[in-house]
């Protein structure tokens, strides 16, 4: 009995003084952290996905906290309106930032992209892209496999069954970069959304010389420089045989997607164009009507062309007498002549004459 009592009380002696260092221990080398991270975090939308490139927001609330300004701290999720209560709650200023969206470089759809071998394994990007370059002749398109669809914390992107390309939702899509950090080819990558979610960019990121890239692909870059040509904002650059959009300097004025020859420019959420048509000239013709003219006609006025119908109240009006006037002399009109005396006044018939006349009667009858 007394065996056990000496054994309670010494392991209670020893977790108190244990205790007792600890909390020692504790206050020496406490780190005092500053209360505004936690008003920070909880301003944050708490999804943790690492799109502004710190780890979480717990790790984003103590950089803000710690930098004198705002500069280079951005919540792609919260936005910009996260951003201002975040700069609000700390006294600072933060400035106006650009939403970006997570853009996909390749549209090299099935139908674009001749397939050349069949691959047989774990469907993914990373694996697939380590052992070949993929099953079309184009090492630099997308591979379809889906990693970036895995990646997206927000169900923001999909593969699109018929093309076999992924596909950006604009609405859900918050510019995060996980698809990015996900693609091992680099084609995704985040790009200003543009005024009214407006913007145009080169849908390709092959760097192949133009005959080699266009044999593997339809709609390939061919780095022809008509873009960078037609473009009157020198925007658009052309290096390692592949064009490129700065947005700095990009109006949207979209002349680059007309003249592009292959159509790998892209443009998005702009308006129908109206398409216009060069309609052939057809010549009006007079209305005037050639009559051919008589002797009547020749001593009257010329036909004039033809009018409009005029309105009721001048068909109303009674028609005036108009006088003729003619170069010819009109010869006095002569008085009929009684029948006998134009009778006498004719030929007799001759004898054949009536010989024809008579059997022509017989004939009748």
């Amino acid at each position: 009995m007394n065996t056990l009592v000496i054994t309670i009380i010494s392991l209670c002696a020893i977790g108190i003084v244990s205790a007792i260092i600890l909390y020692v221990v504790a206050q020496k080398f406490k780190v005092e952290e500053d209360p505004r991270i936690d008003i920070v975090e909880g301003l944050l939308p708490g999804a943790n996905c690492g799109g502004c490139g710190y780890p979480g927001c717990r790790g984003l609330a103590e950089a803000a906290v710690k930098s004198d300004t705002m500069d280079g701290i951005m919540c792609p999720v919260g936005g910009s309106v996260t951003m201002q209560k975040v700069a609000a709650a700390l006294g600072r200023e933060v400035a106006e930032q650009t939403p970006k969206i997570a853009v996909v470089r390749c549209n090299g759809s099935c139908e674009n992209r001749p397939r050349t071998s069949q691959y047989d394994g774990a469907r993914s990007c990373a694996i697939e892209h380590n052992l070949y370059v993929g099953d079309t002749a184009c090492s630099f398109g997308c591979l379809g496999c889906g990693d970036c669809v895995s990646a997206c914390p927000f169900d923001a992107i999909h593969m699109n069954e018929k093309t076999g390309l992924p596909e950006v939702d604009d609405v859900k899509c918050v510019a995060c970069g996980a698809c990015v950090k996900a693609c091992p080819r680099n084609i995704i990558e985040l790009r200003n959304k543009g005024p009214k979610d407006r913007r145009v960019f080169v849908s390709c990121v092959n760097k192949d010389k133009g005959g080699v890239a266009r044999k593997a692909c339809q709609v390939a870059c061919i780095g022809c420089m008509k873009c960078a040509k037609e473009c009157p904002f020198e925007a658009i650059t052309v290096e390692n045989n592949l064009a490129y959009i700065d947005y700095s300097k990009c109006r949207l004025c979209r002349k680059c997607v007309s003249v592009c020859p292959t159509g790998a420019i892209h443009e998005v959420n702009f308006p129908a164009r109206k398409i216009t048509t060069d309609t052939p000239k057809t010549e009006v013709k007079s209305n005037v009507v050639n009559v051919p003219q008589t002797e009547a006609t020749r001593t009257t006025a010329e036909i004039k062309p033809e009018k409009a119908v005029p309105a009721a109240e001048e068909t109303a009006k009674p028609v005036e007498r108009q006088e003729i006037k003619t170069t010819e002399t009109v010869k006095p009109v002569e008085t009929a002549k009684p029948v006998e005396e134009a009778t006498e006044k004719m030929p007799e018939k001759t004898q054949e004459e009536k010989t024809a006349t008579q059997q022509e009667i017989d004939f009748k009858i």
